[in-house]
């Protein structure tokens, strides 16, 4: 502890006496100091032991005393001394008075005590108060580094928790919580998710303190890793700022997990190498030398019904904006998702930030998740109906929905758009079909300029969306020009018959009846567009084609 009042007083050297103040001598002195200005006032910081002769003051003036000693109060002084013998024999009474009314301790200093000696005192203890800081600091750091090498990140949480006298949590990239300690803290830290992900917006390494509600704890929070994207976040709760041992307990803690995170990344690399062989092996039809490969590393992830993901980096093509556009036309306004929908926001690599998302939603659901970067691409291997597929889903979902309320600002725009193609389940004797499927549905997805399109989805769709293309619409303008140019001059109306027609599949009385034309009228037409178009209406590929080139058409 630091020196206190208290502690000076009970010196035996100093034999100090109290005259004043006698139930505040428990607070702490962070200095004595020596002045005997009239008002020293602008000199102090706070919390200092001022010391003084009263050579420039009229002490016996009771007014006098209360204006003096009513600013040292205000201004954070914890204790007067007064030295007697010197230009009084014995403590003014009205300096005494002044002193108990502001409530500020009195010291009376005897002659043969000299101020340097109050000082040295004071420094002693200080001195004396950070070296046991320290020495329990590397205790700790000690303590710290044992239980993280045989507890991991959950034993040093526990250990960190016992010397700051509160609780910790860790965090991952996400912001969702993967360890607290005591485990009654997991609601509380449950409860700071968005103050962690707030935390993940700014240069690393950052820090926070967190002020919770009435009588509730004060949290630190702090993020681990030394990229430009944390791996991982801490949070620290106690029930007052931690002092200097707490301090050195928690920057202990930061740097081993820290450490920690790093060595993950290392053997988060070799383990995409040994996956990216494994998912080689399944392309190729080899599914029984893939397992082999992969041993437990993927425990029954190859054993079981997976989805292959494929996701890219696109560049941000005015056709696509459009087609967002018009996707999200007339819908109701949303409001911006919140930032652990949106962790793509933070303008980092896009095919950084999935990954972080399958593999935090993976690790939190203990499954097995395969994930592979190849270039401007990356292949997920996650289990059917798992944890890691449903966040993908959920992430592209709440991106989707935050470019169609936040068209000014794409996220991740800085490095290009994702997309990402979802195959149907498949087992591994079928990776190459998966894969496959896949990345045709990751080629709708960049057509149609959305985030995320399922394989399963698309044969339960319409092919009507894949026309809204701009070589699809320059085929329809120049097949129909000859027909739309024929009726601007007023001889006839080819387009809109034409369509009558195919769309009652050349039935010439139900057309007709549709037209509000005769029969006769409309087969003279048809002939009409044969003739124009130099194509035969008995051929059904000339039929398939005009009826897209119409809707291309109609859907501009």
């Amino acid at each position: 502890m630091p020196p206190t009042l208290a502690s000076l007083v009970h010196h035996s050297a100093l034999k100090l006496t109290v005259r004043a103040g006698e139930d505040r001598l428990d607070v702490p002195v962070r200095w004595a100091h020596v002045s005997e200005l009239a008002d020293p006032v602008p000199y102090m910081e706070g919390g200092e032991l001022l010391l003084i002769t009263a050579l420039k003051l009229d002490a016996e003036d009771p007014e006098a005393m209360r204006r003096y000693v009513r600013r040292l109060a205000g201004a954070g002084v914890v204790g007067l001394g007064f030295a007697v013998g010197v230009n009084y024999e014995e403590t003014p009474k009205a300096l005494v008075d002044a002193a108990d009314e502001e409530g500020l301790p009195l010291l009376e200093v005897p002659r043969r005590t000299p101020f340097l000696a109050i000082s040295k005192a004071v420094s002693a203890a200080i001195a004396a108060d950070q070296y046991r800081a320290v020495t329990a600091g590397f205790a700790a750091q000690r303590e710290l580094t044992r239980q993280a090498q045989t507890g991991g990140p959950e034993g040093l949480l526990a250990a960190l928790a016992s010397q700051v006298d509160g609780w910790a949590a860790l965090y991952d990239a996400s912001g969702a919580v993967v360890a607290t300690a005591p485990e009654w803290a997991g609601r509380r830290a449950a409860r700071l998710t968005g103050d962690v992900q707030k935390l993940r917006d700014r240069p690393a390494p950052a820090s926070s303190v967190v002020g919770g509600p009435e009588n509730e704890d004060r949290v630190e929070l702090h993020t681990i890793g030394t990229g430009r994207r944390p791996r991982a976040a801490l949070a620290v709760g106690t029930a007052a700022a931690p002092g200097t041992a707490e301090r050195y307990a928690v920057h202990s803690a930061i740097a081993l997990l820290t450490l920690t995170t790093e060595r993950s990344r290392s053997l988060q690399a070799a383990e995409q190498r040994v996956g990216a062989a494994v998912l080689r092996m399944l392309l190729a039809g080899e599914p029984d030398h893939a397992r082999a490969v992969a041993g437990d590393l993927y425990g029954e992830l190859l054993d079981a019904p997976f989805r292959m993901m494929v996701a890219e980096r696109v560049p941000v093509s005015v056709s696509a904006a459009l087609a967002r556009a018009e996707a999200h036309k007339g819908a109701p306004p949303v409001e911006r998702p919140s930032a652990a929908a949106l962790a793509a926001t933070d303008t980092g690599d896009p095919l950084v930030v999935l990954a972080d998302v399958v593999e935090s939603a993976a690790a939190r659901a203990g499954e097995a998740v395969l994930v592979v970067p190849e270039g401007e691409r990356l292949v997920v291997l996650a289990a059917d109906r798992g944890a890691a597929a449903a966040a993908c889903g959920e992430y592209a979902a709440a991106l989707e929905t935050a470019r169609a309320g936040i068209r000014e600002k794409v996220p991740g725009g800085e490095e290009g758009e994702l997309v990402v193609g979802l195959s149907a389940p498949a087992g591994p004797i079928a990776a190459s079909a998966a894969y496959k499927q896949a990345e045709q549905a990751l080629s709708v997805a960049r057509r149609r300029g959305r985030v995320l399109v399922e394989h399963e989805r698309m044969a339960a769709g319409s092919v009507l969306p894949l026309l809204a293309d701009d070589a699809v619409r320059a085929f329809a303008d120049g097949m129909l020009r000859p027909l739309y140019e024929h009726d601007a001059t007023g001889r006839g109306d080819l387009v809109a018959s034409l369509r009558a027609w195919l769309s009652r599949h050349g039935q010439w009385d139900a057309a007709a009846a549709d037209l509000g034309v005769h029969r006769h009228t409309l087969r003279y037409r048809m002939r009409r567009v044969e003739e124009i178009l130099g194509r035969s209406l008995d051929d059904p590929d000339v039929r398939m084609e005009l009826w897209l080139a119409l809707k291309a058409s109609s859907a501009e």
